[in-house]
């Protein structure tokens, strides 16, 4: 992994260099006796401008190193948590989809939706979150397994961000500006980020890995 450099995001997030400080549950990771906690991990695809609303319309030049990192982000989940419209709106699209690795990973996986209302459509492994989403992620991070995934779910991220459950959070940043849509990371309090990588695909898409300083 290259070391980490100091990268410039909206001025309410205040990110510092790998070296300067060293998360308490990377530590804790390596002390003998401590248990291993799940990690959530948010996965989003941004506008320059930081819009996550509609990615079709900033994403339009998907290459293979787009593929690759996503490809790594789901590898090591064994489960996802997704809010009411994503949990609609993918549920009518990607049962039949062969679009390829998401396609066989989204429709395996374990699916926890954040609904107060019962599901209209059904989808293989999904289940309705009992009770409090930040209450239900804490304890589903304390069960056995791997990584737990946010992926789309504009307003479940920042729920999940605010209440500081996030273990990392990594972007996909489009070399466009749009000017307008939802943003993932407005109205977020300030937050210190470890910068845990950062590169450039061949299409101009930054690739950036952001974890929480605790």
């Amino acid at each position: 992994m290259k070391p980490s450099r100091l990268i410039v995001l909206p001025t309410w997030l205040i990110v510092l260099p790998t070296w300067m400080h060293e998360p308490r549950a990377q530590r804790d990771r390596c002390q003998p006796g401590v248990s291993n906690v799940r990690k959530i991990v948010v996965y989003e695809l941004l506008s320059l401008d930081g819009v996550a609303e509609d990615p079709d319309q900033f994403i339009t030049d998907w290459d293979d190193a787009l593929d690759a990192n996503l490809a790594a982000v789901i590898a090591t989940q064994d489960a996802v948590i997704l809010g009411r419209r994503s949990y609609d709106e993918w549920a009518r699209f990607w049962p039949s989809s062969e679009i390829q690795p998401f396609a066989t990973f989204i429709n395996g996986v374990a699916k926890y939706v954040a609904t107060s209302a019962p599901l209209d459509r059904e989808w293989t492994n999904a289940t309705v979150v009992d009770g409090d989403l930040v209450e239900f992620a804490r304890a589903l991070k304390n069960r056995p397994g791997e990584d737990i995934g946010v992926h789309a779910s504009i307003s479940l991220a920042q729920a999940l961000l605010a209440a500081d459950v996030v273990d990392e959070l990594r972007l996909v940043i489009a070399p466009r500006i749009v000017g307008s849509g939802r943003r993932l990371l407005d109205g977020l309090p300030s937050t210190r980020l470890q910068a845990i990588r950062s590169t450039t695909s061949p299409t101009g898409h930054l690739l950036v890995d952001y974890r929480p300083i605790r």
